[in-house]
């Protein structure tokens, strides 16, 4: 009898009460299912995992965040935020570890909340949502905190916000996101908006800086492996930069919400499988879709494990 695989899952999501509570009046979660499981941190989410064999969850907020807030307010609530996620983690520090939210606001804050959590808190990095202050984190204001990550050794997440930037809402998706909500969120807004967000990163010279940064995009990165060959040809006809290069090694891309095996080997074949990592994206994609998804992988043993945990547990220090 095979021996069941060690499984790991790095973008899972849960709500701080507190941090939540802001956004009320906005909360894009609209089912009861969903809210349920995001606030939930003990039994019902640990006898989920159990069910879909799920031995560990990273856990980090939702994308209604820090960011979202004025710089005070961020500043003032990132700490407790990270405190109440440590005091969850540690009732169950064999199937949780935690990524920090930040308050990026402030990115001189944000990065010593980083260093904090960390040195601390025992944090494994941090998740950073979308735009801040209708800015994309590559500009240098932010660089503060890449400087630190790449100082601890931990690797920053970049995650969607929930809605594009309003002239992107605007231009885009307006004609149809009253009819279809999610196409300006995970049936397109998302991996155009996160997608841009990493070629950007590389553009901006972020990586000649810190040449020991590592960054990781879900839902198979949000489209950048099936277009590296393409991008790298156009990017490349400037002669400035091998981009190719650059996000194969500083990029990690994980199967968050996204299940499909053609994608999967595409992105094995564009990076290779050191660099792919396993994910479920819950609550928002229940854990049992990961588990029929699971042993239909067409990967052999030892390249399994290292997508299921294998590769995680490295970069993660787990």
């Amino acid at each position: 009898m095979a021996t069941k695989p060690h499984i790991i899952a790095i973008e899972e999501h849960y709500y701080d009460r507190e941090l939540h509570a802001l956004f009320a009046k906005h909360d894009v979660v609209d089912s009861p299912w969903i809210g349920e499981r995001l606030a939930d941190l003990s039994n019902l989410r640990i006898k989920e995992m159990d069910e879909a064999g799920i031995d560990m969850q990273v856990l980090s907020h939702g994308a209604q965040s820090l960011h979202l807030l004025d710089r005070a307010t961020a500043v003032r609530l990132a700490p407790a935020v990270n405190d109440r996620l440590y005091d969850a983690v540690q009732r169950h520090p064999a199937r949780f570890a935690a990524f920090a939210a930040l308050p990026t606001p402030d990115p001189q804050a944000a990065a010593a909340e980083l260093e904090r959590a960390v040195t601390r808190l025992g944090f494994k990095g941090a998740m950073v949502h979308g735009l801040t202050e209708g800015q994309f984190l590559d500009h240098k204001r932010f660089w503060p905190i890449f400087e630190r990550a790449a100082a601890l050794d931990v690797p920053i997440y970049f995650h969607p916000a929930t809605t594009p930037h309003p002239a992107v809402m605007d231009a885009y998706f307006n004609d149809y996101a009253k009819e279809y909500p999610l196409f300006f969120r995970s049936g397109w807004g998302y991996a155009m908006e996160t997608g841009a967000q990493g070629i950007r990163l590389v553009l901006s010279g972020l990586f000649d800086a810190y040449p020991d940064l590592k960054i990781i995009l879900g839902h198979l990165g949000e489209g950048i492996p099936l277009l590296l060959w393409r991008v790298d040809q156009a990017l490349s006809r400037s002669g400035k930069i091998n981009f190719r290069e650059i996000f194969s090694k500083h990029f990690w891309v994980t199967t968050s919400g996204f299940f499909s095996n053609p994608a999967l080997q595409c992105c094995i074949a564009e990076l290779g499988i050191d660099h792919v990592i396993f994910s479920v994206d819950y609550p928002y994609m229940p854990n049992a879709r990961a588990a029929e998804w699971l042993p239909t992988i067409p990967l052999n043993e030892t390249d399994r494990g290292k997508l299921l945990s294998g590769n995680v547990t490295r970069l993660l220090k787990l």
